[in-house]
């Protein structure tokens, strides 16, 4: 079983690694040699690049969750529970440039469809949507689709870190804040 394991993961791997390379233009024989499995082997654990390709968006979208989906205490205030939202999304954007390009580039693909997208985000844009509907309730951030203010969030996020990288300095911690605050007041009630 361990065995079993370690080989999906490899395949994902190399999969998720030649996607940031090369897109989706990337063979499953060139998966296969990647993660050191036959070519035969990789269909036993997915049938298709589509299947695949799903498969590495899944395990992106579990990362994300895990990094970003919290349980709050009900001392915590919702202005703190969004901007916990908000810092923790940039904390899992900015720890790994790769994972933030496959992302990315996953996001756009015409390889899965928006049901997979939404089947494969349900409990994280559910998760999102009770935090900004209860901060809403709160009088803490502007009205309008609860959903739609985390996506906006997320997309400034990954947009504006993804065009700072152009600039070959790191990332400053205080660049980090700035996008933070940013986000917070363009969702904050006036």
């Amino acid at each position: 079983m361990e065995a079993t394991i370690g080989k999906k993961d490899r395949i994902l791997d190399a999969a998720a690694q030649l996607i940031v390379e090369n897109g989706l233009q990337c063979s499953m024989a060139a998966i296969a040699e990647r993660a050191g499995v036959a070519t035969g082997s990789l269909y036993n654990y997915f049938p298709s690049k589509g299947a695949l390709v799903l498969g590495v968006y899944v395990r992106v979208g579990e990362q994300m969750s895990r990094a970003v989906v919290v349980e709050h205490d009900q001392a915590v205030s919702h202005e703190d529970r969004i901007k916990g939202y908000i810092a923790r999304y940039i904390a899992f954007i900015a720890a790994d440039a790769e994972r933030a390009k496959l992302f990315e580039y996953l996001d756009n693909s015409p390889e899965l469809s928006l049901t997979e997208i939404a089947a494969t985000f349900s409990g994280f844009v559910d998760y999102t949507r009770v935090l900004f509907e209860g901060a809403r309730e709160a009088g803490v951030v502007r009205e309008g689709r609860a959903y739609l203010l985390g996506s906006f969030v997320r997309g400034a996020i990954r947009h504006t870190i993804k065009r700072r990288r152009l600039d070959p300095t790191p990332i400053e911690d205080s660049e980090y804040a700035w996008i933070a605050d940013m986000c917070w007041k363009a969702v904050a009630r006036d």
